[in-house]
């Protein structure tokens, strides 16, 4: 490994270089040095801005109507989901959690539509090419 290089981080969306944002800590030069983030959440946090997962107009009116709450957690499991159904090719998928069953557009990484586990029970979901379960 190249240091002069630093880490660089290839295999997401956009690469990520680890080194160079300590560096950048550092050469921030406050008198009061915050407490640094270890890797693992420096790591964690350039991850998670690659992930983003977007909700459409649509999804947020059903998400707030249906009182649909979706912790960080889950937010962070729906976009493991679409990680999953993008790398076996899905375009529409059905993601069912514990508190709801989302409709998202893998390429966009954008949930369309959202229904609470009632709803879902009582319709028929058309236009998908992939579930995946939660």
């Amino acid at each position: 490994m190249n240091t002069g290089q630093g880490l660089k981080i290839s295999s997401y969306q956009r690469p990520v270089n680890l080194i160079d944002i300590v560096k950048r800590d550092d050469q921030a030069g406050s008198k009061e040095k915050a407490p640094r983030a270890s890797f693992k959440e420096m790591f964690s946090k350039e991850l998670a801005g690659s992930r983003n997962v977007v909700f459409s107009k649509h999804a947020q009116e059903r998400l707030f109507s249906r009182d649909i709450k979706l912790s960080e957690e889950s937010l962070n499991r729906i976009a493991d989901a679409i990680d999953k159904a993008q790398t076996k090719g899905a375009r529409e998928t059905l993601i069912l959690s514990d508190e709801a069953a989302l409709i998202v557009s893998v390429k966009n990484r954008t949930v369309i539509t959202a229904f609470d586990r009632d709803n879902l029970r009582q319709g028929v979901v058309t236009s998908i090419d992939s579930a995946v379960i939660l």
